[in-house]
């Protein structure tokens, strides 16, 4: 039997919800499935704090191994690099993060700001992600972290990260099975192909058949900041409740996934000089994307102008 730990930090939650909404295992059948006992989850455990003590120091101590380590959340550093901002028991959170990853074969990040920091990145609570801060690698636990594996932090990227995402991870690291990163550390399994593949409105890009209100069934790209061709992710794959995803459902994708999320700017305006997007598709070359998508609107297919396909 392998044990999970599972520590939460600076977020919202969101994470354990996704989880939790997973019916294909339910939690409680992929933990006995894989033979997974859960040493600590904040919702789910009910141990006592003395019992919770004791854990930590056989955790530390080696006397209870710790197989895998899932992180919620990020890692909070405020104020002053202190931590005290986000504290157990009395001591910084970041303090309690480094002692159980350095006692853990796998490392996982659940969630955007677990991996990359997230909302708090750059504010007054300094959050960090495990191995990142952005797109910058060092984070909480430093670039050259690697767990008793010899992995280095996984980072299940989302906000929140999909059910399917954390149990397939779950899946592979109890059963030792290599998972293959990007550059971000973030599982090709999952994380190789573009949000826009798989959205039923690509027709609608391809022909450039622009919306600029939400409700609407043409392409969200241009103007209502759909980041679907920018950002990797499984979202119109592993489809939400086994049904949808937020542009099947008309509401833009605000890429999530990506380290710099939350950018800036509005969610649900795109960037432009003279309606050209500031960020094209991943690899698409500006000269040969104005050409082609100006042809591409003269040539679309009147059933699409006129919204006539059911999205």
């Amino acid at each position: 039997m392998k044990t999970v730990y599972w520590l939460q930090g600076g977020g919202c939650g969101g994470d354990t919800y996704s989880l939790l909404s997973s019916d294909f295992m339910d939690v409680s059948e992929l933990f006995t499935t894989l033979d997974l006992k859960l040493l600590w989850h904040p919702s789910l455990c009910s141990i006592d704090p003395a019992a919770h003590e004791r854990l930590l120091t056989d955790i530390a101590s080696g006397t209870t191994p710790l197989d895998i380590l899932m992180v919620e959340g990020s890692i909070i550093f405020g104020p002053a690099g202190t931590g005290m901002f986000d504290t157990f028991r009395g001591r910084a959170k970041k303090e309690l993060c480094h002692t159980l990853a350095s006692h853990a074969r796998y490392v996982v990040a659940v969630g955007t700001c677990a991996a990359f920091g997230g909302f708090g990145a750059g504010h007054a609570i300094e959050a960090t992600g495990l191995q990142f801060t952005k797109k910058k690698k060092g984070g909480a636990l430093g670039r050259e972290f690697v767990s008793g594996s010899g992995m280095p932090v996984i980072n299940l990227a989302g906000c929140p990260c999909h059910h399917d995402v954390i149990a397939g991870a779950l899946m592979a690291v109890a059963s030792d099975v290599p998972l293959e990163l990007d550059r971000f550390q973030r599982p090709l399994e999952w994380y190789n192909t573009m949000v826009h593949q798989g959205c039923t409105r690509n027709e609608y890009h391809e022909y450039r058949v622009e919306e600029s209100d939400f409700g609407e069934m043409g392409c969200l790209f241009f103007h209502m900041g759909c980041a679907g061709p920018l950002v990797p992710g499984p979202c119109n794959k592993l489809l939400w409740n086994r049904h949808s995803s937020k542009p099947r459902a008309g509401v833009p994708c605000f890429g999530c996934t990506s380290p710099d999320f939350p950018k800036s700017n509005p969610f649900f305006h795109t960037p432009n000089i003279e309606g050209i997007p500031l960020e094209l598709p991943k690899g698409v070359n500006r000269a040969h994307y104005m050409v082609y998508k100006g042809m591409a609107a003269e040539a679309a297919p009147e059933r699409l102008k006129k919204r006539s396909a059911k999205v």
